[in-house]
């Protein structure tokens, strides 16, 4: 069951605003109606404010009143009119601080096993950015001699489904995905990746 935002403070102020009975607090507070009680006669949360539920929208004054006529009536919580928490549709992934050092590493996995993925699709994915890509591609990154192609889903800085839905994406804008014998090779130290990356920035 939902229960209201801080139902502490809530149950103050429902003890203090109106005639329900503790039952009813409680059940809608999600509390012990002993606990509801002792707030009434002073022994717990002693000088706390109380929060109005209808100002914040979790409870109309006649969903109040309706229960007060009745009290075997339950409250109703408004879950719909509560603030929603706005998504982020655009702007940088977060990445722990923790999990930022590792961004190179995916970075080079990805170059290596789906190079069909273009930089901006990268960088949605991990939350890095081109010129980041554009070093660890060219072999310039400060950290270079210790970056190691590691998988971000197994580094934790997307989703498996994120990265299938990413592929799909760039297979559907004419990406073509390469060869298992390709993916096969290691991204470091091998010419024949040299050139083939050459010829894919020539091509773009």
């Amino acid at each position: 069951m939902a229960l209201p935002l801080m139902p502490k403070a809530t149950a103050v102020w429902l003890v203090e605003n109106t005639s329900l009975s503790f039952e009813q607090i409680a059940a809608f507070c999600g509390m012990h109606s002993l606990e509801v009680q002792a707030i009434a006669d002073g022994e717990v949360a002693v000088g706390m404010v109380g929060l109005d539920p209808i100002a914040n929208g979790q409870l109309t004054k006649q969903e109040i009143e309706r229960c007060e006529k009745n009290q075997d009536l339950r409250l109703k919580l408004l879950v719909a009119d509560l603030p929603q928490v706005a998504s982020r549709s655009k702007g940088p992934r977060y990445t722990p601080i923790t999990k930022r050092g590792d961004k190179p590493d995916a970075i080079a996995w990805l170059l290596k096993h789906h190079p069909e993925l273009s930089d901006a699709q990268v960088c949605r994915l991990i939350g890095t950015t081109k010129p980041t890509i554009a070093a660890v591609r060219d072999r310039t990154h400060w950290n270079v001699a210790n970056i190691k192609p590691r998988s971000p889903v197994m580094l934790g800085l997307c989703s498996q489904r994120e990265l299938e839905e990413s592929l799909a994406l760039a297979i559907r804008r004419g990406g073509v995905p390469r060869a298992p014998e390709d993916a096969a090779e290691d991204f470091y130290g091998d010419s024949r990746d040299e050139d083939r990356y050459s010829e894919q920035e020539d091509a773009h």
